[in-house]
C-alpha cells in the first residue's frame, strides 16, 4: 500500500499549483482522475496486479519450493521417501526454465498413507487457493468417468479440458485421483501430453504438472517394509530404489489398475513412482497429535493413546501398519472431544 500511496502522490504532483489556480470542481475531477489513472497503471503491473489476483505462475518460483518443504516436514508423517523425492522432483522442474517434458508424479499406497494429502500440499504451494485455483485440476474416477461404455467420449472430453486449461495457463496442474479405478485405457489418451514435443497444435505442455493417485502397487511397498523390519533394519534407510522398479512393474500388470499396460509406463512418460510407507502406531499418534492441536485444543496424551490404540493393525500377528492409515483420525476426534 506503500507503493500505491506514493504513485498515486506522484501523479498528483503536476496539479498542486498554486491555491486558487483551478476552481474546486475542476480540482476535484483533476484529482480523481490521476488517481484513478495512477492506480490502472499500477494494479496493469503484472507483479502487483498479481497479489490482488491470482496469476497463472510463470517461471520459477522459489517461494512455492520452500513453501513445499515446510508444509511437509511439519505436516507429512513416516514418509521420508515421499519428501525427498516430491520436493526434489517439484522443486527441480519449477526452476527448470527448459522442461523437456511436463512432471508426471505416481504416488502409490494404501489409503490414509497421505497421497491425497500430498497432491494439497503441490497445489497449495505453488497457488495459494490450493485445490480451489483455477489452475488446478482434479479427476476423480468415480466420479468424473463412471461408464465403461463411455470410454471413448471421456477420452475426447478429457483431451479438451487439458488443451483448452494448458493453453490460458501453461503452468496447469492436473491431479488424476483413484487411478486404481480407472477404466483401462482411458489415460492413454493424455500420452501426447506428456510425450516430448515442444508444441502440439501450437499449445506447449512442457510446463504442465501431472499427479496420479492409486492404491495399486500397495502390496509391493509393504513387502519391502515388512522385509526391513523384519532384519532389523530402519525404515528410514529405505531407499527409492529398493521399489521403484517392483512398483512399476506391479501397477503396469495391475489388470485391475488404470495403468495396467499403459503406454505411460511403458514410453516411460512417468517421471516418478513415489511409494507411500504403511504408517506405523508412532506416526498414527503424530498424526492425532497434530489434528487435536490444528483444532485449538490442548492434547489429552489418554485420548491421544486410546485413539490410537482403537485402530486396526497389520500384519495380524506383528500389528505393525495402521490398515486405515491416518484416514479415520479425524472422526475419531469427534467422538472424543466435545467440539
Amino acid at each position: 500500500m506503500k507503493v500505491l500511496r506514493a504513485a498515486v502522490a506522484l501523479a498528483l504532483l503536476p496539479l498542486l499549483g498554486p491555491a486558487g489556480a483551478v476552481e474546486p470542481i475542476s480540482l476535484g475531477l483533476a484529482i480523481a482522475g490521476a488517481a484513478a489513472s495512477a492506480l490502472t497503471g499500477i494494479i496493469s503491473y503484472p507483479r502487483l496486479y498479481c497479489y490482488f489476483k491470482e496469476c497463472c505462475l510463470q517461471g520459477h518460483d522459489q517461494r512455492a519450493a520452500a513453501a513445499l518443504q515446510e508444509n511437509l516436514d511439519q505436516k507429512l508423517f513416516g514418509q521420508h521417501l515421499v519428501k525427498k523425492v516430491v520436493v526434489k522432483a517439484v522443486k527441480g522442474f519449477l526452476n527448470n526454465s527448459k522442461a523437456k517434458k511436463p512432471l508426471a508424479l505416481s504416488l502409490h499406497g494404501w489409503t490414509g498413507t497421505g497421497k491425497n494429502f500430498v497432491s494439497r500440499i503441490i497445489a497449495e504451494s505453488i497457488y495459494k487457493s490450493g485445490l480451489q485455483s483455477k489452475y488446478v485440476h482434479q479427476f476423480v474416477a468415480t466420479l468424473h468417468f463412471p461408464h465403461a461404455h463411455s470410454i471413448n467420449v471421456y477420452k475426447d472430453q478429457l483431451q479438451s479440458w487439458i488443451r483448452g486449461n494448458v493453453s490460458i495457463c501453461p503452468r496447469s496442474l492436473f491431479i488424476f485421483d483413484e487411478m486404481d479405478k480407472m477404466h483401462a485405457g482411458l489415460i492413454d489418451s493424455i500420452k501426447p501430453f506428456l510425450d516430448y514435443y515442444e508444441f502440439l497444435d501450437g499449445v506447449s505442455y512442457r510446463q504442465a504438472i501431472f499427479i496420479f493417485l492409486s492404491n495399486a502397487g500397495a502390496e509391493k511397498i509393504t513387502e519391502v517394509a515388512l522385509d526391513f523390519w523384519r532384519s532389523g533394519r530402519r525404515r528410514e534407510d529405505i531407499q527409492l530404489t529398493d521399489t521403484q522398479n517392483a512398483l512399476s512393474v506391479s501397477v503396469f500388470n495391475n489388470k485391475n489398475s488404470g495403468f495396467w499396460h499403459s503406454t505411460l509406463i511403458d514410453k516411460n512418460l512417468i517421471d516418478y513412482f513415489v511409494p507411500f510407507l504403511p504408517l506405523e502406531y508412532k506416526h498414527v499418534k503424530m498424526c492425532v497429535r497434530v489434528e487435536i492441536e490444528s483444532r485449538g485444543y490442548t492434547v489429552d496424551e489418554e485420548i491421544l493413546t486410546r485413539i490410537a490404540d482403537e485402530m486396526t493393525y497389520f500384519p495380524r500377528e506383528e500389528r505393525i501398519y495402521s490398515d486405515k492409515g491416518c484416514k479415520t483420525v479425524d472422526a475419531k476426534l469427534d467422538y472424543y472431544y466435545d467440539f
